[in-house]
């Protein structure tokens, strides 16, 4: 664009030129006659044409000085929308006093036409304006680019979330237990009578995870997570408790279409998807042996979600699992076939889930199965692992939630069911003559939540885990069966989790658990627990 300055400066010297050029024009034509035969007529032609050129220049620069001013006012307006778009951003990068300079040149239109120095400070407020835009740009460019360096990269060049929680546990127990710090059921004293107490922390069940979202194929969003603890082992070293090593818990890949999804990986069991509210336990589920039936387990699964009337959904989900049943491994570095997997083939799962929401939540009620086939071929025997499960999340009132699970089932120790234990020896193991028989169980777990404030809850825990003491009595003894065999284990625990900020959190716990084998007497240990995490 043209500067206006220079344009204003050429109009007036073309007014008075026109004006001088007008009075000689009008002096000539008095003083010379209207003859065509004059010798001077010549020349009064070729003035009379230049008065013409000139006016049609004062005309055309008149109408480019128009044009110029609408353009400006253009430009305003497009400043002024750019200004707006740009104003929360600004406002983000502590570029708001620049702003605001630029909002009030903006608000001040004055004619253009008034005087050439109305015209130059407009100019100049609309050049300072420019100014602080560009700076504004810039800065929230280098802004920018610090959050783009921030950002976990991947190779693949995809998009990546890193997450997880620093967790550190204190604990002081009362009562013996197969766990320390993740007790899942009591155990005698190591001495008769002896009161047995200890006291420690822990910093094992901090959790790292990453979340990899890949590309888009044949219509579905893909993609993959993993996530880590380490709570896999002490090294056998001095302060061999503190050096935690790093285990697998969960890793998968997902295929999500709109109401479909396809899950391959290690995870969690679907057909037992909840777990009670607890901090002091992460590294195992509460109550993991005593009604909470769980596993990290590979698996492949569809879901099938189907939007019904007044907001209500059902759920169909279906898949195979590996068929694991809680056998120790014979080998720390080579793998060998367990029971589940020399018989052939997978487990298998189901579960159909309805939902709808209330108070803000959702209630649902589920049903779900499971079935898997072992060959214990050392005993020459099959067994047939299955269960029944159905859960549950209730919202009482708009603070209150009631939610829980529960199973009956035979041989399922892999999944946490009669407190580990999947099958009993009639007789001597080493025996190949010696029976065997999948162990009944039922079981289950139910929560009460009490949001007290949006940012503290209260948790209240019952659960249960019964092994069926007729399978065992008269077939089975502890010599038999290198150990104990436990027949019911109950649960209690209460907990106040306080979260002054969304990623900080405080939980103190007491949590009890009364254990009873079928051949000896029952034993209890008592756990209090403080909680400090920050997620990430």
């Amino acid at each position: 664009m043209k500067n206006p300055e220079l344009r204003t400066g050429a109009l007036m010297a073309a007014v008075f030129v026109l004006c001088m050029c007008s009075l000689s024009l009008c002096g000539a034509q008095e003083s010379v006659p209207m003859a065509a035969s004059q010798p001077g007529d010549a020349s009064l032609r070729d003035m009379a044409s230049q008065l013409r050129e000139l006016r049609a220049v004062i005309e055309q620069m008149r109408s480019e000085n128009a044009q110029s001013r609408a353009e400006m006012q253009e430009l305003r307006e497009e400043l002024q929308q750019t200004r707006k778009a740009l104003a929360p951003l600004a406002v983000a990068a502590n570029a708001g006093a620049s702003s605001s300079t630029s909002s009030a040149t903006v608000g001040s239109t004055q004619p253009f036409a008034n005087s050439t120095g109305a015209l130059s400070s407009t100019s100049t407020d609309l050049a300072n304006r420019v100014q602080s835009l560009e700076e504004s740009t810039q800065l929230l460019g280098s802004k920018i680019d610090e959050q783009y360096q921030t950002k976990v990269e991947t190779a693949a060049k995809y998009r990546a979330r890193l997450s997880g929680i620093v967790l550190m546990n204190a604990f002081h127990n009362v009562g013996a237990s197969d766990n320390l710090d993740l007790p899942d059921y009591a155990q005698p004293p190591a001495a008769p009578g002896l009161a047995q107490t200890s006291f420690g922390a822990t910093l094992r069940q901090s959790e790292i995870g990453l979340e990899i979202f890949g590309p888009t194929l044949a219509g579905a969003k893909s993609s993959a997570n993993i996530q880590l603890d380490f709570a896999g082992g002490f090294p056998a070293t001095n302060n061999g408790v503190n050096f935690g090593i790093a285990r697998l818990q969960t890793a998968s890949l997902r295929l999500d279409w709109k109401n479909t999804s396809v899950v391959a990986g290690q995870d969690a069991l679907f057909f037992s998807p909840l777990s009670p509210t607890s901090f002091a336990s992460l590294a195992i589920p509460a109550f993991a042996y005593s009604g909470n039936l769980w596993g990290w387990t590979p698996q492949v699964r569809v879901e099938r979600r189907f939007d019904l009337a007044d907001q209500q959904t059902l759920t169909v989900q279906a898949g195979i699992l590996d068929n694991l049943d809680w056998e120790t491994p014979s080998n720390p570095f080579y793998r060998s076939a367990q029971a589940g997997e020399l018989s052939g083939q997978p487990a298998y799962a189901m579960r159909t889930a309805w939902s709808r929401p209330v108070f803000d939540h959702f209630l649902t009620i589920a049903a779900a199965g499971y079935y898997g086939r072992q060959n214990w071929t050392e005993w020459n025997r099959n067994v047939d692992a299955w269960a029944a499960l159905t859960d549950w999340q209730i919202p009482i009132l708009i603070r209150l939630t009631l939610s829980g699970e529960f199973y009956r089932g035979r041989a399922i120790g892999g999944l946490g069911g009669a407190v580990g234990q999947t099958i009993v020896f009639g007789g001597n193991p080493s025996y190949s003559t010696t029976g065997l028989r999948g162990l009944d169980s039922a079981g289950g777990w139910t929560q009460l939540k009490f949001q007290l404030t949006r940012k503290l809850e209260l948790n209240g825990v019952y659960s249960e885990d019964d092994a069926f003491a007729g399978d065992v009595r008269g077939y089975a003894t502890d010599a038999n069966n290198f150990g104990p065999i436990l027949g019911r284990n109950r649960g209690a625990l209460g907990n106040l989790v306080y979260r002054p900020r969304s990623d900080l959190l405080l939980s103190a716990e007491f949590r009890r658990l009364h254990t009873f084998p079928i051949y000896d007497s029952a034993s209890v240990t008592n756990q209090i627990n403080l909680a400090m995490g920050v997620l990430f």
